[in-house]
């Protein structure tokens, strides 16, 4: 198996999996700029996909859920800049729609297609420009499915400052990924709209667990703001253009797809400046180990400091310790350092604190905690706390 990470082939630019096609145009939601997008595998395919636990989901989503559980998804279709959240039943209609004009274009079943939509909450989709972008679109058929993944990473887009993608190899097959997402993000699923395409011929099963073993470890350990969106989505689906594949391979390159995908998310949250990462090491069990990791990682305090590269390293024993139901962890028993610079439970003198702050001024920052109490890890993925985040969210509809 290889792994790699690229945007470009030596051919030229990102392409999709074998079999599979895309379209991305301006359907009036914003300004300006591609808004929709749709991709599709040309034959019949497999899929697996997760969604937000949000009492207050979408219409896209309770819509996408139905149609997910036929395991047999062929297209997925992206509304970005209005979320169609909290719009009661004209937005159900509305998603209903898109998702029939979408099915009309492609040939295929309504429940085949899985609909995405991302943005502003409470506000209903504008019908009439996109009614009259799919009409358009429909007179030129598939014709007008020349998009690459770039295309629709760029097309999903709503405060990202720059499109995500993924790809790669297992044998003779690949995996491509597109993600979008950088506010509202706290993992209950997977916080963000990504999608996954691959060739390779593997079942439903095979498929689902592979997933799902995937977002635990990955979007599922990603947080921004501890907001948990209305609008998530997960999707998988598998042509199997390019044969099978052995299926413990397959799992492990999809993981690391969506690594690499949690990742750029991460750096690119809203307002952020650098990526963090947090390990929790040496604890009871896996659930442990995350919870803490995710209590240092999304504290203001904590975010704040590796802002300003401020060598306030109290604060990462202030996440740890407001853990109060984790009786078993012993204060003498902890290690904390940044980088290879340990700062507790060893007393930092000035040279160290030097050190500490040019750590601290990294691109990626890195926290590793280890507990003392078993051999459980976790790893999770977050960001800095900056101004931007401020200036972005309090002037998000204005």
């Amino acid at each position: 198996m290889t792994h790699g990470h690229a945007l470009t082939h030596p051919a030229g630019p990102l392409a999709w999996p074998t079999g599979f096609r895309a379209y991305t145009g301006h359907g009036g939601l914003r300004e300006h700029g591609d808004d929709i997008s749709i991709v599709a595998s040309d034959r019949p395919a497999t899929s697996a996909a997760m969604f937000t636990r949000s009492l207050f989901a979408g219409p896209a989503v309770i819509l996408s859920r139905t149609h997910a559980a036929g395991r047999n998804l062929r297209a997925v279709t992206t509304l970005a800049q209005n979320a169609n959240v909290a719009t009661g039943r004209r937005g159900q209609e509305n998603a209903a729609e898109v998702v029939r004009r979408v099915a009309g274009i492609l040939g295929v079943p309504e429940q085949e297609v899985l609909i995405g939509s991302t943005g502003v909450i409470g506000r209903p989709l504008p019908m009439d420009t996109i009614r009259a972008h799919f009409d358009e679109t429909a007179e030129h058929g598939l014709a007008a499915f020349t998009a690459g993944p770039l295309d629709v990473a760029r097309a999903m887009m709503t405060t990202d400052t720059r499109p995500k993608t993924a790809e790669r190899t297992v044998g003779q097959t690949r995996l491509v990924g597109v993600a979008k997402g950088v506010g509202m993000l706290e993992p209950d699923m997977a916080t963000m709209l990504a999608y996954v395409f691959t060739d390779a011929d593997i079942t439903p099963a095979a498929l689902d667990s592979a997933l799902r073993e995937a977002v635990h470890h990955t979007f599922n350990c990603l947080s921004v703001d501890t907001d948990t969106s209305t609008s998530d989505t997960v999707a998988l689906i598998a042509n199997g253009a390019a044969g099978p594949v052995d299926s413990a391979e397959f799992s492990a390159a999809l993981a690391d797809l969506c690594l690499d995908l949690t990742q750029q998310l991460a750096r690119d949250g809203e307002g952020a400046t650098k990526l963090l990462r947090v390990t929790v090491g040496g604890a009871a069990d896996h659930g442990q180990a995350r919870r803490i990791a995710k209590s240092v990682v999304n504290s203001p305090l904590v975010k704040t400091a590796v802002h300003g590269a401020d060598p306030n390293w109290g604060r990462v024993l202030m996440a740890i310790g407001k853990n109060t139901d984790d009786t078993d962890i012993v204060p003498g028993d902890v290690t904390v350092r940044f980088g290879d610079i340990e700062v507790y439970p060893e007393e930092p003198g000035a040279d160290t604190l030097d050190r500490l702050v040019g750590t601290m001024r990294r691109d990626e920052v890195d926290i590793a905690i280890t507990l003392g109490l078993g051999d459980a890890e976790a790893t999770v993925y977050g960001c800095d706390l900056s101004a931007g985040y401020i200036r972005i969210n309090a002037d998000y509809t204005t």
